[in-house]
This record gives C-alpha cells, sequence and structure tokens, in this order.
C-alpha cells in the first residue's frame, strides 16, 4: 500500500465519492422528510396520552413507551445530525435540529462538549470518554475499579440503561453545567444566550413533561406514564450507544503518558475503537439515524447519516487495502451478546 495515510486515503476517496454524485454531504429530501414524520408523530402522540387519555391503562403504557422511542428516534436522527452540522448546509437549520434536544429535555450546548468534543476526541479512553463513564453502577473497561457487584453486571445492567435517561435530564446535565467539566475535560466559557438558553428550556420540560401532564392526568397516572416513557427512552438510548464502543471487539487504548495522545493514527483508533451493528437492517438502521454505522460516523462526523451506508463500502475497501480490522456485527442481537459478555468478562477481570 501507498505510504498515504488512512486517514488521507479516506478522507480522498470520499470527497471523490460526493463529487461524482454531485451532491453535498449534508442531509437531503430523505432527511427532512424523516424528521417531518418523527416530529410529527412525536406530537400527535404527546397529545393524545396527554389530553385524550385512553380508558384502558394497558393502550396508555404502549403510548408512553411508543413516546420513549420517538424522543430517542429524535435525538438519533434530528438532533444527532444538527449538533454535528451535517442535517443541512444551512446553519440555522442545523441549529434548529440540535434545539429538539432542549425541548426533550437535555441541552444541545453541552451535549456538542460531551459528544462532538469529548467522546469523538478521546474514544474509549478511560478518564476522558464521559459515554464509557458509568461508575460506580458498571465497570465497562479493564482500567476502571471493579466492585463486588460488578460481577453481577451483566444481567443487572438493563436496570441501569433504563434510568439513563433521567440521570441525563436531571442530573447529568446541571453537574457538568454548574461544575463547568465534562469528565476531566473544561467547558469551554458558557455564554448569557447559552445560560439563557440552558434554563429557559429545562422550565419548558418542566411545564410540557411535568406540570400539564399532571394537571389533565393527574399525579399517579403521569408518574407511571413518565416512569414508562423515561424508562423505555433510557434502555434504547443506552443499548445503541454501547453497541457501538463497548463489545468484545473493540479496544480501550490509554494515552500516551509522555505526549498526552494516543498511539495509533487517528482513523486507526477510531475503527479500533468503534463497532458497527445490523447496517443491513433497513428498520433498524432508519430507527437509530445510522447509527448503527458508528465506523462511518466516527470517521466523518460531518456526513449525513443519509450517506452512510455508500460511505461504508468505501470505508471497508479502505481498511482491506490498509489491512486494518473493520469491526461489525452482522445482527444486533449478535452486538447486544457481545456486549454482555464484554460486561461479564469486565465483571470478573
Amino acid at each position: 500500500m501507498s505510504s498515504i495515510s488512512i486517514s488521507a486515503e479516506l478522507r480522498k476517496r470520499t470527497t471523490d465519492y460526493f463529487v461524482s454524485i454531485q451532491s453535498k454531504p449534508t442531509g437531503n429530501i430523505k432527511l427532512y422528510v424523516k424528521a417531518i414524520v418523527l416530529i410529527f408523530s412525536f406530537v400527535i402522540f404527546y397529545t393524545h396520552v396527554i389530553f385524550f387519555t385512553s380508558n384502558y391503562a394497558l393502550i396508555s403504557l404502549m403510548e408512553c413507551m411508543i413516546l420513549g422511542a420517538l424522543t430517542s428516534a429524535i435525538g438519533f436522527n434530528i438532533m444527532h445530525d444538527g449538533a454535528h452540522g451535517s442535517f443541512s448546509k444551512k446553519k440555522i437549520f442545523n441549529d434548529l435540529a440540535g434545539i429538539s434536544l432542549n425541548v426533550l429535555g437535555a441541552n444541545v450546548f453541552l451535549w456538542k462538549t460531551k459528544h462532538n468534543i469529548v467522546h469523538h476526541t478521546y474514544t474509549n479512553i478511560e478518564g476522558m470518554d464521559d459515554d464509557i463513564d458509568l461508575k460506580p453502577f458498571l465497570r465497562l473497561c479493564n482500567t476502571q475499579k471493579r466492585y463486588g457487584i460488578h460481577r453481577f453486571q451483566h444481567l443487572y445492567f438493563w436496570m441501569a440503561y433504563s434510568l439513563f435517561y433521567f440521570f441525563w435530564v436531571f442530573f447529568s446535565d446541571y453537574n457538568k453545567y454548574f461544575s463547568r467539566k465534562v469528565g476531566d475535560i473544561k467547558i469551554s466559557n458558557i455564554s448569557r444566550l447559552e445560560h439563557l438558553s440552558f434554563w429557559t428550556f429545562k422550565i419548558l420540560h418542566l411545564i410540557l413533561f411535568i406540570i400539564i401532564p399532571i394537571y389533565s392526568c393527574g399525579l399517579l397516572a403521569w408518574s407511571i406514564g413518565f416512569l414508562t416513557y423515561g424508562l423505555f427512552a433510557g434502555i434504547v438510548l443506552s443499548l445503541v450507544f454501547q453497541l457501538a464502543h463497548t463489545v468484545q471487539s473493540t479496544h480501550f487504548p490509554s494515552l500516551n503518558i509522555k505526549t498526552g495522545r494516543v498511539e495509533d493514527e487517528w482513523a486507526i483508533h477510531q475503527l479500533k475503537t468503534t463497532s458497527n451493528f445490523a447496517t443491513r437492517n433497513k428498520l433498524i438502521s432508519w430507527f437509530t439515524g445510522g447509527l448503527n454505522f458508528q465506523i462511518e460516523h466516527h470517521l466523518f462526523p460531518y456526513i449525513s447519516h443519509i450517506h452512510y451506508p455508500a460511505i461504508s463500502q468505501i470505508v471497508k475497501q479502505v481498511c482491506k487495502e490498509y489491512n486494518v480490522t473493520y469491526n461489525e456485527y452482522p445482527k444486533m442481537r449478535l452486538a447486544l451478546v457481545s456486549h454482555i459478555l464484554h460486561l461479564r468478562q469486565m465483571g470478573r477481570a
């Protein structure tokens, strides 16, 4: 193979691809239609479950679960692309897409620091990547301290994951906001506009998801419904994130003490710490916003997930030429089994 780095080769071939199809790497009509469908569906189910509550509790609970799934899907498809600047070639639409996260209870400014900067730079590095910092509940890599309870983490991880949405919205955001830190990384100065946005949308979320539902449905019905909604959203969000990075085939490297950098070339680091799953399943790809193509996302975060299936063929070919492993599980259930086995190993190591 030529002496050109794999990172440069991937960029060159991907650029050539978009030139050949005469397209921008941002979203297209397929993404915009999907965004409209997801937002419209969320509004319909929210309105029905709050103001036209079914007399059958099971139907209402199913609607709450659907709302949880739609919350996750909006995050995967709309917010995620918007926060990376890949939803549209126009900044205003990217900003609007990103703000969807604020409406759902979290904060896109903090997310960009946590995800775009920290996670994408220090993927799977203990002490840096906030996504693998679930201690003391879970031990995700062998450099984290092991507690006796971790022997059973491959059994109880469902419960931990189900709390993710509540933990994110009601604790993690506030912890980052007041500490001005994501893990060990300091957050850049928060502008007055960002301060205003943080509190405005937190209050809006309080009104939309707590005050109005309690007034309309009653405290008990709201408690059951909101718990169902949040627990289901938490499981969905957690699984999609974890199946991409904490499976048996992914690495958990450390920073070089002297240089403060990872040993591998950037693209190699991303390929070692990331894995795809179920990329031929169109329903999973549609719902997860292409996050099952996690390798392509980490290599090209500025490219909309709409293009990942085509880009993946380029990445696979380059990996083959450079003799670099391309981590992939053909089925989601295989990735889930690998994740459970990884948890089991980390709990007993």
